[in-house]
């Protein structure tokens, strides 16, 4: 099983960059697929990117550009690097975890907030 918990939201002002990180516990965060949702206020809940265990990345295209997801396997940890931000990337962010395309062992972190500011 895993658990995650994630850091480095906080408050930055538009154009600025944030670096959040997901640090998970357990053996088999490598083979995990690893992804970074958010939710902002009254709007469904929307994955931002993702990674595999064996490193391919794919990204909502309202980040492309912008966002950069990458895994340490060492540390056990994933990353979303944001730059260039804008208001609308104000939200909560959330890490998830999961093993296989179905999906196995399914998990959240408790989230972080983004508030971008213009």
């Amino acid at each position: 099983q895993v658990q995650l918990v994630e850091s480095g939201g906080g408050l930055v002002q538009a154009g600025g960059s944030l670096r959040l990180s997901c640090a998970a516990s357990g053996s088999i965060f490598s083979i995990m697929t690893m992804n970074w949702y958010r939710q902002a206020p009254e709007k469904q809940r929307e994955l931002v990117a993702q990674i595999t265990s064996g490193g391919s990345t794919n990204y909502a295209d309202s980040v492309k550009g912008r966002f950069t997801i990458s895994r340490d396997n060492a540390k056990n940890t994933v990353y979303l690097q944001m730059s260039s931000l804008k208001p609308e990337d104000t939200a909560v962010y959330y890490c998830n975890a999961f093993l296989g395309p179905s999906r196995l062992y399914d998990t959240w972190g408790q989230g972080t907030q983004v508030t971008v500011s213009s």
